[in-house]
């Protein structure tokens, strides 16, 4: 099982022909309604890419925070761990995007903001494999579910973004991190460019906080790497795949969904990556949040269009 603790949103999504400058004022496109939030998104993406998951997180008692909860059980996410909060608005993020299907996110957490480590019930934790965490709720409440996780025997992978200072200790009962290049930068204290340039090198740097590391690139895949006795570290580059991108904002949600399912199978990290990367290149190709989230069978059918 892969319990997902973190954040649900609905997020308003809106088309732009370029994005605004500080005290401008925009015409946007029709404005489209979809369920998201990047805990929501990673469980949706776990259980279409055939994982059993289970979902802790905070809405509000209103119609946003019905329509989320409504959406997760109709993928067959367990939500009784989800808890409808009276008078607190259920999270919204606000997202724009542009004809590169670039996007710019503003998040409202409203509801997310209040699960605080006391709600976490460690029962909930009991028989996970993979304890998969983002930064869209309190770090106090991620790291109460780290700890959790750890004593659970689960496999504790965090994504943390949006990206924030996190101390070495406060990884402590972190397996793997999931990252892009900016939070690279941030948590091995390196400029950006630098890890762009060599993104091996930079996951087998982190492996100093962490045993295991995954660096996504976008477009050019993902590097990988995981320590080994003795101080040194194994680490690898896997290949992305091409498509017509025409919206990324929950490419990385598909990306970490999809590696938690393989890791919870026991799969070897380099080839869960492979996987995943088809996953998250799927979900480039089409609009919206979970929307875009492809199945195990869609992952399966391209990554056989790609080999055979």
């Amino acid at each position: 099982m892969i319990v997902v603790v973190g954040s649900l949103n609905m997020d308003l999504v809106v088309p732009v022909a370029r994005f605004p400058v500080a005290g401008e004022t925009l015409l946007g496109g029709d404005y489209a309604r979809h369920p998201g939030g990047k805990g929501a998104n990673q469980a949706v993406a776990a259980a279409r890419a055939g994982g059993e998951v289970a979902m802790i997180g905070r809405v509000g008692a209103d119609g946003f925070g019905e329509a989320l909860t409504r959406g997760l059980r109709g993928d067959g996410v367990g939500t009784d761990g989800v808890v409808a909060l009276p008078d607190v608005p259920t999270g919204v993020a606000f997202i724009s995007v542009d004809p590169r299907a670039q996007n710019t996110i503003i998040v409202a957490p409203g509801a997310n903001a209040r699960l605080a480590p006391e709600d976490l019930d460690a029962g909930r934790f009991a028989g996970a494999r993979i304890v998969l965490l983002q930064l869209e709720v309190p770090l106090p409440t991620v790291l109460q579910a780290a700890r959790l996780g750890r004593r659970a025997g689960a496999r504790v992978v965090l994504n943390p973004s949006p990206a924030q200072p996190l101390a070495a200790a406060q990884l402590a009962d972190v397996d793997l991190l999931v990252v892009n290049e900016t939070e690279a930068a941030g948590l091995a204290g390196r400029p950006v460019d630098e890890v762009a340039g060599a993104p091996e090198d930079a996951a087998a740097a982190l492996t100093t906080l962490v045993p295991a590391v995954v660096l996504t690139l976008g477009a050019a895949g993902a590097a990988w790497a995981e320590a080994r006795p003795g101080g040194a570290s194994a680490a690898g580059l896997v290949p992305g795949f091409a498509v017509d991108a025409v919206d990324t904002t929950a490419a990385g949600d598909a990306f970490a969904g999809a590696l938690a399912v393989r890791l919870a199978n026991g799969e070897a990290l380099s080839d869960a990556v492979r996987f995943a990367n088809a996953a998250g290149a799927l979900a480039a190709t089409r609009p919206g949040a979970q929307p875009s989230l492809p199945t195990a069978a869609a992952i399966a059918g391209f990554l056989e269009a790609r080999t055979g």
